[in-house]
C-alpha cells in the first residue's frame, strides 16, 4: 500500500475516536493526515515496521490512546512529554533501551507495556513485568517515578553545568576586566614615560639653544674687545713673551760687559793710584788719564748742575700737568 492511497483510504480505517492502522506495513507514522482528524483520540500502529516517531508526532497532543507494539522502534522523540493527554501508551516488543527524559512529563499517563525490548536495567526494574492490567498500571507509575529521578538529576547536572558556565565567564570576565586594568595601567605608565622623555628632551633643546647663544655672546664681546684693542691678544702675549726675549738677553750681555769692563778699570785706576804700583811705568798713564777725567768732571760740574736743575724743573711741571689731568 503506498503513501497515497493510505491518505486515501485513512477516512475508511477510522470508527468514532478509533484510528485503526495496524498490519498496514507502515514504515512511517502519518503523522499530517492524523493532524487533520483531532477526534480521533485512539489510534493503532501496532504490527507495522516503524523504527522511529518523526518529531511532528509530538504535536498530536490529542491523541489519549497509542499501539505501537509490534514495530521496530528504536527510540522515542526528545518532546514525547508533549503528549499531555496520553493516558495509555503500548511499547510491547520493540527495541528500545531507554526513553526520553521528557517522557516523566506524561502526567496523565495511566498505563504503560514496555514488556520485550531490551532495556537498561534501572528502566527494566522499574518497569516490572506488566502480565497484567494491574501491572501495567504499577508500570506508568513506576516508570513515571523512574524518569522524574532522572530528570530531576539531569536537571541538576544541568543547573551545575549552567553554574560552572557562569563561574568560568565570571573568571573569564574577571580575568578580561584585569587584563583591561593591566593594559590600562601599561599605556597610562607609557605615556608618562613619553611625557618624561619629551619634558627631557625640551629642557636639553633649551640647554643647548641658552648655552649656544652664550657662546655667540662670549664671542660676539671677544671680537669687540679684539676690535678696541687693535690686535689679537694671543699676538700681544706673543710679541711681550717670544719677541723681546733676544732683546733682554743681549741688553743684559752687554750690560754686564760694560758692568765688568768699568769694575776693572776701576780696580787698576785704585791699583795705580793707591798701591806702590803708581811709581811703575805702566801705571803712568793709568794715574794721567785719571788726573784728567777728575779735570774734566770739575769742568763739566756748572753743566751738570743746570741739567740736574733742569730735569727737575721738567719733572715737577709733568706731575702738576698729570695731577690737574686727572682732577
Amino acid at each position: 500500500m503506498s503513501k497515497n492511497s493510505k491518505v486515501l483510504n485513512l477516512k475508511d480505517k477510522i470508527n468514532g475516536n478509533e484510528v485503526d492502522l495496524s498490519l498496514c506495513n507502515l514504515t512511517e507514522v502519518p503523522v499530517k493526515e492524523l493532524a487533520a482528524f483531532p477526534k480521533a483520540t485512539v489510534v493503532d500502529l501496532s504490527c507495522n515496521n516503524i523504527s522511529s516517531l518523526p518529531p511532528e508526532f509530538c504535536n498530536l497532543s490529542h491523541l489519549v490512546k497509542v499501539d505501537l507494539s509490534k514495530n521496530q522502534l528504536t527510540c522515542l522523540p526528545d518532546d514525547l512529554g508533549s503528549l499531555v493527554n496520553l493516558q495509555h501508551l503500548d511499547l510491547y516488543n520493540n527495541k528500545l533501551h531507554v526513553l526520553p527524559v521528557s517522557f516523566s512529563q506524561l502526567r496523565s499517563l495511566k498505563w504503560l507495556d514496555l514488556k520485550d525490548n531490551p532495556l537498561e536495567p534501572g528502566l527494566a526494574k522499574a518497569a516490572g513485568d506488566c502480565l497484567d492490567e494491574k501491572q501495567c498500571k504499577q508500570c506508568a507509575t513506576k516508570v513515571l517515578q523512574h524518569m522524574r529521578a532522572i530528570q530531576e538529576e539531569a536537571d541538576r547536572a544541568r543547573e551545575k553545568r549552567l553554574l560552572r558556565e557562569k563561574e568560568l565567564e565570571r573568571k573569564k570576565e574577571a580575568k578580561q576586566k584585569e587584563r583591561e586594568a593591566r593594559e590600562k595601567e601599561a599605556r597610562k605608565r607609557e605615556k608618562a614615560e613619553e611625557k618624561e622623555k619629551r619634558r627631557k628632551e625640551y629642557n636639553a633643546q633649551m640647554a643647548a639653544l641658552a648655552a649656544q647663544e652664550q657662546q655667540q655672546q662670549q664671542k660676539k664681546k671677544s671680537e669687540e674687545k679684539k676690535k678696541k684693542n687693535g690686535q689679537p691678544a694671543a699676538d700681544k702675549k706673543a710679541a711681550v713673551k717670544v719677541a723681546p726675549k733676544p732683546q733682554r738677553s743681549v741688553v743684559g750681555l752687554m750690560l754686564r760687559l760694560l758692568l765688568l769692563l768699568l769694575l776693572g778699570l776701576v780696580a787698576v785706576a785704585a791699583a795705580c793710584r793707591l798701591t806702590d804700583l803708581q811709581r811703575e811705568a805702566v801705571c803712568a798713564p793709568v794715574n794721567a788719564a785719571v788726573d784728567d777725567g777728575l779735570v774734566w768732571a770739575k769742568e763739566q760740574e756748572v753743566v751738570v748742575r743746570q741739567l740736574v736743575h733742569d730735569l727737575s724743573s721738567a719733572v715737577k711741571d709733568f706731575l702738576e700737568s698729570a695731577q690737574t689731568s686727572k682732577n
